[in-house]
């Protein structure tokens, strides 16, 4: 059935927020947050505590929705998913169409959190977990293998608390955002610290310290974590995030839908891309000399990680906001060394860019920390901007996030088989 323009008979005709929401297949405070985005106007009821809305703008919103639910392929046959986030464009990116890295570099990864959630700004502000929360997600990590990865930890932290918590199932905006600012400490507290006498105090950055590193934090270091954290916390439809959105879309509680991104993190060209970077530069550091590394990884057939970004045609801005912190850092000059060497000798044949991969790499080989550290803290990073895509999901049409499949099998009916 094709989809019909609204009826110029429905113009000046008002609906009751039960009859808008029934028309936009979503639920009634759904449609507040559409008057709160910009996308409905209503009308308060004379006399009364309901509002009011116009029949013509509400389908016309339920006609757009319908044309673009799922996505619709781009020019290049690609997923296309409407969303106010992130925007990258031309060797940039931007958070609600604020420059990412400045935003970054002036605030801390709990106000750029915000910032994503919001589109408001909350000075100083930290996130804290109840001790509860922290005891039950800590008792559910602690019986994991000793050599459990650091994302597995997390992804059973975020089980442990969602089974924990029994208003997971309320997906208003009010309590994803109050399970948003609960489960990012509580996921980084479950990790066992590096430093026995670590303490679990400050900015979330100081907390996650302790927990990748056993050197004393310098404040060169510790803001070079902080603003890691915030230039990773989104960079539009990542494969996590997409999982993130399918699962929102079929209403999956905050926990759940963090779970899923979680479980596509481990990749090696996702979040696990890092951790081949920091081995790569470790092994350089070894060799005193990129080329004969740079050899092995080609003759083994393997692409050298840390370089060049399908998103960015020149250099990866997150990298370069990141190496310029890198440079005020102390001991990590024979890291940042050991990077130049790996891209110069790469450029001889493919010249591309240091990403955020090798950044990030320096980053952890000059902290002391191990080669999981990057992961770690683009997991921790990147839940933030999971959850500010499950709230923008969860005002969308239920199961929109559904694909058709283009079956290419055997043409039906075929004989049982024997």
């Amino acid at each position: 059935m094709r989809d019909q323009e609204p009826a110029p008979g429905d113009a000046g005709r008002r609906l009751s927020t039960k009859e808008a929401a029934e028309l936009l297949g979503v639920k009634p405070e759904t449609v507040y947050a559409y008057v709160s985005r910009g996308q409905l106007t209503s009308r308060r009821v004379p006399g009364g505590r309901g509002s009011t809305f116009d029949a013509g703008e509400v389908e016309a919103l339920a006609l757009r929705n319908r044309r673009e639910s799922g996505g619709s392929p781009g020019s290049s046959g690609e997923l296309s998913v409407r969303t106010r986030i992130t925007l990258i464009d031309k060797d940039r990116y931007y958070f609600r169409g604020v420059d990412a890295t400045e935003l970054a570099a002036r605030h801390s990864y709990e106000e750029v959190a915000e910032w994503l959630w919001t589109g408001q700004l909350r000075p100083g502000i930290t996130f804290a977990a109840p001790d509860a929360s922290v005891a039950v997600a800590r008792r559910a990590v602690d019986s994991l293998p000793e050599h459990t990865s650091p994302t597995d930890r997390l992804r059973v932290a975020a089980v442990a608390a969602a089974a924990a918590d029994p208003l997971r199932f309320d997906l208003s905006v009010e309590a994803v955002l109050g399970t948003a600012r609960v489960l990012i400490p509580t996921l980084v507290a479950s990790l066992p610290p590096v430093r026995p006498s670590h303490r679990d105090t400050g900015p979330l950055a100081h907390r996650l310290w302790g927990r990748l590193s056993g050197k004393p934090a310098d404040d060169a270091s510790l803001r070079a974590l902080d603003t890691a954290l915030a230039l990773l916390v989104d960079h539009d439809l990542a494969a996590s995030t997409l999982a993130v959105r399918v699962a929102a879309s079929a209403r999956a509680h905050t926990y759940a839908a963090v779970s899923a991104g979680l479980g596509v993190i481990e990749g090696p060209l996702h979040g696990a891309a890092s951790g081949l970077a920091h081995r790569l530069l470790l092994d350089v550091l070894d060799h005193g000399d990129a080329a004969p590394v740079i050899a092995d990884e080609l003759r083994a057939g393997r692409r050298i990680p840390g370089l060049g970004h399908r998103l960015y045609t020149g250099e990866d801005p997150r990298a370069r906001a990141l190496f310029a912190l890198l440079e005020e850092m102390p001991h990590t000059a024979p890291a940042l060394a050991a990077a130049r060497d790996i891209v110069a000798t790469t450029a001889r044949h493919t010249p591309l860019h240091a990403n955020v991969d090798l950044a990030l790499a320096v980053f952890t080989a000059s902290s002391g920390m191990p080669s999981t550290a990057g992961e770690t803290i683009f997991a921790v990073a990147r839940t933030a901007g999971w959850i500010a895509h499950a709230l923008e999901e969860y005002g969308e049409r239920p199961l929109r996030m559904r694909p058709s499949g283009h079956y290419v099998g055997p043409r039906p009916p075929q004989p049982l088989p024997e």
